[in-house]
C-alpha cells in the first residue's frame, strides 16, 4: 500500500484509525519495559487506596505510542513519511483505564512547501478518543512528507 503524498493531504481533512483495546497486560509490560516504577502503575493496592483513579490506568507515554502505532496502521505514511519533525501541545484531559478502547482522529491543520522540491511539511492534530468518544489525549505533530513524482525511479 502506498502512503499519501504531500499533495494528497488537504487542510481540514480528517482520517480515522482502527480502534484498539488497552489491556492490563499492555500496561504492565510497557511499565516494565521502560522502567516506570511509580506505584501509580505498579501497585494495585496503591492504586485502589491512594490514587485518584481507583483502577489501573495507562501511562500517557503508552497511549502516545499506541496512537502513533494506530496512525502507522492507516498506511498514510507508508513510503511517504520522511521524518518526524516535532511534537507540541500534548495534553491528557482524561485517563485511559485498562480495557478502554482507543482510536485516533487525525486532522490535517497545515501544509507548507519547503525549498527542496522532493518534500513538504504537514502538521496534524491527533485526537485520541476512548470508546465513549471522550478525548483522552490530543497533540500536534509535524511530519516531513514525500512529494508526488519523487517515487519514480525507485526499485
Amino acid at each position: 500500500m502506498q502512503g499519501k503524498f504531500f499533495e494528497d493531504f488537504t487542510v481540514g481533512e480528517k482520517i480515522s484509525t482502527l480502534s484498539r483495546t488497552v489491556t492490563e497486560t499492555d500496561i504492565v509490560n510497557f511499565v516494565c519495559l521502560v522502567g516506570i516504577t511509580e506505584e501509580l502503575f505498579t501497585s494495585i493496592e496503591y492504586i485502589r487506596n491512594r490514587s485518584l483513579f481507583k483502577d489501573r490506568i495507562a501511562p500517557g507515554t503508552l497511549i502516545f505510542a499506541l496512537a502513533e502505532g494506530l496512525t502507522m496502521q492507516t498506511g498514510i505514511l507508508h513510503d511517504t513519511g520522511l521524518a518526524f519533525l516535532g511534537l507540541k501541545d500534548l495534553r491528557i484531559p482524561a485517563p485511559v483505564y485498562k480495557d478502554d478502547t482507543i482510536r485516533v482522529e487525525i486532522e490535517v491543520v497545515e501544509k507548507r512547501e519547503t525549498r527542496k522540491p522532493d518534500r513538504g511539511v504537514v502538521t496534524f492534530v491527533h485526537r485520541v478518543q476512548n470508546q465513549r468518544g471522550e478525548v483522552v489525549m490530543e497533540y500536534t505533530i509535524t511530519r516531513m512528507m514525500r512529494r508526488r513524482g519523487e517515487e519514480q525511479g525507485k526499485d
